[in-house]
Order: structure tokens, then C-alpha cells, then sequence
């Protein structure tokens, strides 16, 4: 399966709404909070123009306009098109003025989720993980440890995302099982601890460099997918049924 996904920022935004239906308008007119009213702007923006590449359509604003993303009665968001029989999935996800969106032709399970590399607190680690995902977390130190946990918090999120049901369940009854890395652990480690480390490659990876990754769901279903590193950022997608290596798509916004 072929998932595409598409990043923007606030600066990619027009000035204007004459990209939103009417009924979008009057929802983003109804947020009291200009954050929230900017995040909610900024994801229905990437997740138009995504799926607009993804379906090969114009970007213009007046074909944006007939594209709708409503939130299903489970929250996720689901896209309506005028005049087209098609059916995508998409994800949406948001942090510090970038956002992404994820879509798939059809009608599949997935999942995406954006992450800044930040530090965690162990009261976080022991609230939200698994005991394998706290063990894993303990054999890493400095720098690799806040990495680690960014990524396995951001697995889980697309994975709960995935499964339509969010942060109201227990995160740990989704496992991340699988990252994409080698068994061969690195003997080097942080100049101020002993302790054994990820791989080297860990934190250094290319913004084209995606690998996979594999969450274990309480039912003994599995999602697949890959993630990412770009900078101070993560980002993950799983998907059902699973996904070729994701595809970025660069459309071109035509204004007028």
C-alpha cells in the first residue's frame, strides 16, 4: 500500500479562508483561542493540499473548497469530496506551528504523528510505557534517551490514531515492538555514564531516511509503518494494511 504525506507551516498558509467551506468557516469562527483556531487552521490547510496532490486535483483555492474535512463521530478527521466518488484516509498531526498529514487512497487504517525531540520526564516514562519500553529506554543514556522516548511516544500516537480511538484509551495497551534498528548495540556511550547505548545511527539520521517500525495492539494485531528524523523533529506512520516506504509529495499552491 502507498501512503503519501505532505508538511507545512503557518508560513505556507494564505492570508485569506477563501480555501474553506462555508462550513469549515463557521467552525474555525467558533474556536475561542487563537492557538487553537491557528493549529485547526493550519492542519485543514496541509490535509486539503495533501490530499489534493495525492488525488492529482488542482490547488487552487476554489478546488480546495471542494474538499471538506469534518471529524467523525470518533474523532479522527474524514475528507468529503464535490463532484468525485473517490475515498482517501487521512491523518493529521501539529506541533509548534508545522504540521503534517498523511493519506491513502481507500479506505485504510492509518496513522501519523509529529514529535519534537524534548526532554521527558521518568514520572511520564512510567505512566505511558510499557515495561519493554521502559527497559529499552533504561539501556540509553543522554541524548539517545530523549530521542528514544520521542519516538516510541510518537509510534504510539500514530498506532492510537490508527485504531480510532486516541489518547482515551491506555497508551500502553499499544507496544512498540519493532524501530527499525540492528541488534548490534553500540559500545559507545555518553562520556558521563557507562551504560550501553543505541546505535550510533541512531542520531544521525538523513531528513530521506525512513525506517520501520512495528506497534503490537492488545488484540495481537500488529501496524506497520516507518519513521523518520528531520532535525529536532519525528515524525511516524503506521498503516493497515502495511505500507510501502512513504512518498513526500511537493505540490505547488495556485493563487488567484
Amino acid at each position: 500500500m502507498h501512503v503519501f504525506w505532505l508538511q507545512q507551516s503557518v508560513a505556507d498558509i494564505p492570508a485569506t479562508d477563501d480555501w474553506l467551506t462555508e462550513s469549515e468557516a463557521t467552525r474555525l469562527n467558533s474556536f475561542r483561542f487563537a492557538k487553537r483556531r491557528a493549529d485547526w487552521r493550519l492542519g485543514r490547510w496541509t490535509a486539503k493540499r495533501a490530499v489534493a496532490a495525492c488525488l492529482e486535483l488542482p490547488n487552487d483555492a476554489s478546488s480546495l473548497r471542494k474538499i471538506e474535512i469534518i471529524p467523525a463521530s470518533t474523532g479522527q478527521p474524514e475528507v468529503t469530496l464535490c463532484d468525485r466518488a473517490e475515498t482517501v484516509t487521512i491523518s493529521i498531526s501539529h506541533r509548534q506551528g508545522i504540521a503534517i498529514c498523511a493519506v491513502a487512497r481507500g479506505t485504510v487504517q492509518l496513522g501519523c504523528d509529529l514529535e519534537i525531540v524534548e526532554l521527558r520526564s521518568d514520572a511520564f516514562i512510567a505512566d505511558y510505557f510499557t515495561m519493554k519500553e521502559q527497559e529499552l529506554i533504561a539501556r540509553t543514556t543522554g541524548d539517545k534517551r530523549t530521542l528514544l522516548v520521542a519516538l516510541l511516544w510518537s509510534a504510539k500516537e500514530s498506532a492510537l490514531k490508527a485504531l480510532h480511538v486516541g489518547l482515551r484509551v491506555d497508551t500502553r495497551s499499544v507496544e512498540v515492538a519493532e524501530l527499525g534498528l540492528s541488534d548490534d548495540w553500540s559500545k559507545e556511550t555518553d562520556e558521563d555514564s557507562p551504560s550501553r547505548s543505541l546505535p550510533a545511527g541512531m542520531s544521525d539520521i538523513s531528513r530521506s531516511t525512513w525506517r520501520p517500525l512495528q506497534v503490537q495492539c492488545a488484540d495481537g494485531t500488529a501496524l506497520c509503518g516507518w519513521w523518520q528524523r528531520s532535525g529536532n523533529n519525528l515524525r511516524t506512520i503506521v498503516a493497515s494494511p502495511p505500507p510501502a516506504p512513504p512518498v513526500e509529495l511537493q505540490p505547488q499552491f495556485e493563487s488567484g
